[in-house]
């Protein structure tokens, strides 16, 4: 009997899914655990595995098409029944899943992140080794393979001159010109759909911008405190806590849990008429990914060591790279932290993740000079943003909050100490 593979649940927060890509077509072999198709919500990429080992049969939702959570998407023909089915010619099928394996293997058990750098460096996904779940390739194995292949592999001059195009059109009609568009005076253009994630977020930034009294304020920090701890304790740290690196996300997430304790409204969120405040400190961390920017949540931040912290950012950042992220990851929320300054931005002012009241904004690190006891010393700086929503919070209380945190990180004593 056929095994009906259906959609996972969604939960509330979330309306639908759309299909964005199926590793399997009907008709193909799989095994129990490896992954049939993805599905892109507005907040992740949830991954649909094979219930047992079988054959694909119907596809009943192709790619691109919108879904319901528990919406049937294909059947799947135990392999019991298939091997029945292909008793008369058994000599085949062998080499027909011989095929499978060689030819389509490798993409098939790849993310989007790493398949789209493998389309980027035209390379044979079959030479990359998989480190992932049932060998899945993941972007870090790519990243690795790149790493590893030869720095340069010129095309013969024949190849070139192949690929040149004549009377200025392309040498083939599926791929761009392999010239400068000043040669040819062609104006190349590529238009592709937004993914759904992308669009969430847009969304989600036009209605900040559009929903709520959006103030940023600024001051900065010495960062030659924290600096001068890890140098010093950074070995010792690594050790200690199996291999946990103490980087600074973890001093600031530490230092605005305690100024969250003392200005509640910035931990606060806007419902309606209403003003939630939160007992507790639920820190979302903002991570970039090659879909987009996702902000999945530290929670009971409070309770957290510095360890705990750096442990969770490391793997939330890893399982947000590799699309690995759930829905529960990024739900809630009372504050986020997003860090500009791994880019190299020096200030910026973040936006509101709705419906939090605050956002505080990190940058990079710049010596500067500064005036310290009448003297003139260069110092590490730090700008810091903190945007906040007007409606709840008055100016008085957000500067209060980001001199608190100043404070805090220039003397790292007081948030051991809770000063």
């Amino acid at each position: 009997m056929a095994i009906e593979i259906k959609a996972p649940a969604f939960p509330e927060s979330v309306a639908d899914g759309e299909i964005a890509v199926w590793h399997k077509q009907e008709g193909e072999a799989v095994t129990r655990d490896e992954l049939l198709v993805e599905i892109e919500t507005d907040k992740v990429v949830m991954e649909v595995t094979a219930p047992e080992d079988g054959v694909i049969g119907k596809i009943h939702a192709r790619e691109g098409e919108t879904i319901q959570g528990q919406q049937l998407l294909a059947t799947l023909e135990p392999a019991t029944a298939g091997a029945a089915a292909g008793g008369a010619s058994g000599a085949e099928a062998p080499a027909d899943t011989a095929a499978n394996t060689d030819t389509g293997g490798a993409e098939a058990t790849m993310g989007p992140a790493a398949r789209q750098l493998v389309e980027e460096h035209k390379l044979d996904a079959a030479t990359i080794k998989g480190t992932g779940k049932g060998g899945r390739v993941t972007k870090e194995d790519v990243l690795t393979h790149l790493r590893e292949a030869p720095k340069a592999t010129p095309a013969p001059a024949a190849d070139k001159a192949a690929n040149k195009p004549v009377s200025g059109k392309p040498a083939t009609a599926d791929r761009l010109p392999q010239v400068p568009a000043e040669a040819t005076g062609e104006r190349i253009e590529k238009r592709v759909p937004m993914t759904r994630m992308r669009a969430r977020i847009a969304e989600r930034l036009l209605e900040a911008t559009r929903e709520t009294a959006m103030l940023t304020t600024f001051n900065e920090v010495n960062m030659a405190p924290v600096m001068a701890l890890r140098e010093k304790y950074k070995e010792k740290f690594e050790k200690t806590h199996n291999g946990t690196r103490l980087g600074f996300m973890g001093f600031f997430v530490k230092a605005c849990c305690e100024a969250l304790k003392r200005f509640p409204e910035v931990n606060a969120s806007v419902d309606g008429s209403d003003v939630v405040y939160h007992g507790y400190q639920d820190i979302g961390v903002a991570v970039s990914t090659p879909g987009g920017l996702v902000v999945p949540v530290l929670r009971d931040a409070d309770f957290m060591t510095l360890a705990d912290v750096e442990a969770a950012v490391r793997d939330l950042g890893l399982r947000a790279r590799d699309n690995k992220l759930t829905i529960d990851d990024m739900t809630g929320g009372t504050f986020t932290v997003t860090n500009g300054g791994v880019f190299g931005s020096l200030l910026s002012t973040p936006i509101l993740n709705p419906p939090q009241t605050g956002i505080l904004g990190m940058h990079k690190i710049q010596e500067r000079p500064m005036a310290v006891n009448g003297q003139v010393v260069i110092q590490p700086m730090m700008y810091l943003a903190l945007s906040y929503d007007h409606r709840l919070i008055d100016g008085k209380t957000a500067v209060q909050f980001l001199v608190a945190v100043k404070d805090l990180i220039e003397d790292p004593a007081r948030i051991l100490l809770q000063l």
